[in-house]
């Protein structure tokens, strides 16, 4: 698994959905995790913030970065704008004719 910084992770997640326009799918995974695992929750400084593990994968290639809490928004802001872009492709749901 690749790990990256937040702005060429979305640069690589536009590609991966490109690539999978036509068959396939990506799955993103979101996950809040502490910022150094080793250390017990007691012991743990109030200070410190805790981060976003963020995972796409599209079944050959997998990539992932770690968010911090200060870039979250900004990064949160162009995934959904990617996200919209690439939605095009949504099939609409058949109505099932109710029997009254």
């Amino acid at each position: 698994m690749v790990r990256l910084d937040a702005d060429p992770f979305l640069d690589q997640l536009a590609q991966m959905i490109v690539r999978n326009k036509c068959a396939g799918s990506v799955v993103v995974t979101m996950k809040r995790c502490p910022p150094d695992r080793t250390t017990k929750k007691n012991k743990r400084e109030d200070n410190e913030e805790c981060v976003c593990l963020i995972r796409a994968s599209d079944g050959k290639k997998k990539i992932s970065a770690l968010v911090s809490a200060k870039e979250y928004l900004r990064f949160q802001t162009f995934y959904s704008n990617i996200v919209k872009a690439h939605m095009d492709g949504l099939r609409e749901k058949s109505k099932k004719k109710s029997s009254r």
